[in-house]
Order: structure tokens, then C-alpha cells, then sequence
């Protein structure tokens, strides 16, 4: 995937992320060779979840603190419930978040991950998918819920669950290649 090539992209992540949620969207976006920076607020490392269960220990590849938005072409935003539940009330990382809605940067979120989005207001108007529980404060939020296994609307890609992986990162992919070509021209 050539539109992708050496792209920036920001995962942004902390304790309680859905392992799958980060681990399969790193892997394809490393596969297709975009640069991938896992960032969270702290630095070391943030424990992942296999849904209840505890999984493994993540490595964080930069603390928020040390990066700025504005060196990324594109953000990645995992859910499981405690990660963007801690997220959202960041100021420091819904900050982060915000850039990428103003700028109109590329979004790809999945599962609880559009939490964050919600409180950078980046979903009034949007047509979005999230975990169910989430239709309510989405639609609260002026967005526009579809149980779709992928959502996009512009810049915004938008899954439900880990079983929506597959398509969530090809539609991923794609966004973040068209990005790229489409500021090239």
C-alpha cells in the first residue's frame, strides 16, 4: 500500500486498552510501512485486556508528554472500556485528540475508543459505529449511530468490536493511503 509509505500515525492508548484493539491495527499499519508511535500518558508500558481477563504488558513507545499532534498524519484510537474511559478525562490527551478533529486529520476508532472523541467533540453531525453501549452518549453527542461492522464518513472510520477487525483495518489503510495522496495533490 504505497499511499501509506512512511506515514506518521499515533496510537493513543493507556491502561485497560483492548489488546486486539491496538495489537491488530499496529501490525497491519507496520505491515503496509507507516511509522507507528504508541503513546500514552505515561510512559513504559500499559496493560492490555483480552475483554475481562488481563493480557499482557504493552510497550509505550512515547508518554504524551513528549509529543506533539502536529507530528502525526493520522490516529489510531482503541477502545476496551477503562482506556478511553481514562483518556476522555485527560486534558492533556483529549487536547491531542482535539488536533486531529480540527485539522481534519485522519481518525480511525474502534470499539469504546470514540469515547474520547466524544468529549473533543469530534462526532456532532459524524455517522459512526462504536461498541453498543455507546449509541446513546454518541447519539447524546449529536452523532449519527449505525450498527455497521465499519463506518466511514469522511476522515472518521469508526468498527464496533474485535471481531470487526478485518474490516476496520483494511478501511484504515485505505483512509490513511487516500490521506496522503489526496495532500499530495
Amino acid at each position: 500500500m504505497a499511499g501509506i509509505r512512511d506515514r506518521k500515525i499515533a496510537v493513543l492508548a493507556t491502561d485497560g486498552v483492548e489488546q486486539v484493539e491496538l495489537t491488530e491495527p499496529v501490525k497491519a499499519l507496520k505491515a503496509a510501512s507507516a511509522q507507528v508511535v504508541v503513546i500514552a500518558p505515561q510512559g513504559g508500558q500499559i496493560q492490555g485486556m483480552n475483554g475481562p481477563e488481563k493480557g499482557d504488558k504493552l510497550t509505550v513507545d512515547q508518554p504524551l508528554a513528549n509529543v506533539s499532534p502536529e507530528q502525526f498524519d493520522g490516529l489510531v484510537l482503541p477502545g476496551g472500556v477503562a482506556n478511553p474511559d481514562h483518556l476522555r478525562t485527560n486534558p492533556q490527551a483529549v487536547a491531542f485528540v482535539r488536533h486531529f478533529v480540527q485539522a481534519n486529520k485522519p481518525i480511525a476508532a474502534i470499539c469504546h475508543g470514540p469515547w474520547t472523541l466524544i468529549e473533543a467533540d469530534g462526532v456532532r453531525g459524524r455517522r459512526m459505529t462504536s461498541w453498543p453501549s455507546l449509541r446513546t452518549d454518541l447519539k447524546n453527542a449529536g452523532a449519527n449511530w449505525e450498527d455497521k461492522t465499519v463506518v466511514t464518513d469522511g476522515k472518521l472510520i469508526t468498527s464496533r468490536k474485535p471481531d470487526d477487525l478485518p474490516d476496520f483495518c483494511r478501511e484504515m489503510l485505505k483512509l490513511f493511503g487516500e490521506s496522503e495522496s489526496q495532500q499530495a495533490a
